[in-house]
């Protein structure tokens, strides 16, 4: 960074005051918590958690130095609850990214699938299934539920990226039908997130660089599900 964009001192400054008032403000919150849920302790949180990280990003770029303290999920922490208190319906957001590592397998299931289907198209959908990697793709996810693919991904040439799962609370079931043409526009409202579950590889290069410290945690096959609630902390 250059010396013209560097923060002056007195912004330095300025946002270690930030964190005193906001440590503050978040202990006061604690001090008159009224549930597990309240909200002020959770904004207060919040609060704290984004001041800490401006003052760390601050301290920096003024002086090359970072504070000894890191906010757990101050990055993706979830904002305030405004979903109903009593939800009569859930929404299940789900997305999973995989990477195409070996087309000749994945192209030999969709055959392997194609030529057990047993209809007259069979011969039809396996020749196709072997020549296009597309098809292929439809063959598998039209044979395989997700889940079952996310658990033998590997089978089908497939490599695992990054998973998240999100739970989203409703006022009410929606009507059949009513959300297909446009099914995340308003069901993917961070506010009315109950809870979420991501999943990552970049969880390996966190605890890679804590085991240099500390010992580091990991989950199954190196990755860990994080979980994120209102009722605490964001993921």
């Amino acid at each position: 960074m250059s010396d013209a964009a560097q923060p002056t001192a007195a912004e330095v400054r300025a946002a270690a005051e930030a964190v005193k008032t906001a440590l503050d403000r978040h202990l006061a919150a604690v001090e008159l918590r009224t549930g597990d849920d309240d909200t002020a302790v959770f904004e207060a949180f919040n609060a704290l958690a984004a001041a800490a990280e401006a003052y760390d990003e601050l301290l920096y770029d003024r002086y090359d130095e970072v504070t000894p303290f890191e906010i757990p999920g101050a990055d993706g922490a979830l904002p305030p609850y405004a979903g109903p208190d009593e939800p009569h319906a859930l929404s299940l957001l789900i997305r999973r990214d995989y990477a195409v590592a070996e087309p000749q397998r994945l192209l030999a299931q969709a055959r392997r699938v194609a030529e057990l289907d047993g209809d007259g198209d069979a011969p039809r959908n396996a020749a196709k299934a072997a020549v296009s990697p597309l098809a292929a793709i439809g063959v598998l996810f039209g044979e395989f539920e997700p889940d079952e693919i996310a658990s033998r991904h590997k089978e089908f040439g497939l490599e695992e990226g990054d998973s998240t799962l999100w739970v989203t609370a409703a006022d009410e079931l929606a009507e059949p039908g009513e959300w297909l043409n446009a099914p995340f526009d308003h069901a993917a409202d961070p506010e009315r997130i109950v809870c979420r579950f991501d999943v990552s590889a970049v969880f390996d290069e966190d605890d890679d660089e804590d085991e240099d410290r500390t010992a580091g945690e990991t989950g199954h096959d190196g990755r860990r599900a994080v979980a994120g609630e209102h009722a605490g902390a964001g993921s």
